[in-house]
């Protein structure tokens, strides 16, 4: 994929997770071409704000796995904010159990990482919450590495990437422990400032991020989404988010693809009335998977 920041420039990044996390994976990825300083955040919240203060000039932001589903915070956060999504990286997710080294499969009681990652592995996890292994969430994958090797701690494992596990010293106890060998997870890249096309001309972009509201009467989404169909547009991804303090209202998280962007931007146009708000996300270049 090509990148959109010039790669001439040293790029503050910001990832969720510490260094070696599976963002600072995706960051390197995408931004192959340009050298990074990676912006550690414990949370996206924090990730998020670090964007908007200026410590970094991009982020990378996990929105959806192939086995887990939807981070659905994230697109929350994504419609608050000023930003725009300007590409996107898909990862395949290798987790690997790693701890300390000499450790083995026998000698681990315990099991710490990311929500995500431990729903990603449950099939290599019962087997040995049976016997009695506890496992626990963190908030990251990378961190839980860390931690173990700060604390020396025996014992206890983290799912995590091979590079964090090389970064802190760890041994891979188990490799590749995900339950679905096609496990991928899709990262957004968000600048600041909400522009569709701040940097990907109309004729490079073949995406969109959009989300909207809508009237609550009955009919009112399939007539959105007929009105797309009409125009030619691919609808990739619909995700529903609950409207605090409107019971029972949504808004609609709409991941589009489209070869011609004039029909796009047309249809776009004809679903304004149909629609309470707007709101363009980015506009951008599909990633490769």
């Amino acid at each position: 994929m090509t990148q959109q920041i010039d790669a001439g420039k040293r790029l503050n990044v910001a990832i969720q997770g510490g260094y070696g996390a599976f963002h600072e994976i995706a960051a390197r990825k995408y931004f192959k071409d340009s050298e990074l300083n990676i912006v550690p955040c414990d949370t996206f919240i924090d990730l998020f704000e670090s964007v908007a203060r200026g410590a970094a000039d991009s982020a990378v932001v996990a929105i959806e796995n192939s086995v887990a589903g939807s981070l659905i915070p994230n697109y929350a956060l994504l419609s608050r904010s000023e930003f725009t999504v300007t590409g996107e990286v898909y990862l395949r997710i290798v987790q690997n159990l790693i701890g300390l080294p000499g450790q083995k499969l026998e000698d681990i009681k315990e099991v710490h990482s990311h929500p995500m990652a431990i729903l990603q592995c449950q099939d290599f996890l019962e087997p040995l919450r049976h016997k009695g292994v506890k496992v626990f969430e963190s908030i990251d994958t990378a961190l839980s590495a860390k931690w173990i090797r700060e604390k020396e701690l025996k014992g206890v494992a983290a799912l995590a990437s091979d590079l964090a596990a090389g970064m802190y010293g760890l041994d891979v106890i188990a490799e590749s422990v995900e339950s679905n060998k096609r496990n991928f997870t899709r990262f957004l890249i968000v600048e600041p400032g909400r522009s569709a096309v701040k940097t990907v001309t109309a004729p490079l972009s073949n995406k969109a991020s959009v989300c909207f509201t809508l009237p609550h009467h009955v009919g009112s989404l399939s007539q959105v989404l007929s009105v797309l169909a009409y125009y030619k547009i691919n609808l990739s991804k619909i995700q529903s988010l609950p409207i605090v303090g409107k019971e029972w209202e949504y808004f609609f998280y709409l991941d589009i693809l489209y070869v011609d962007y004039e029909m796009y931007k047309k249809a776009l146009a004809a679903i304004q009335p149909l629609i309470d708000r707007l709101q363009i996300l980015g506009e951008y270049r599909s990633g490769e998977w």
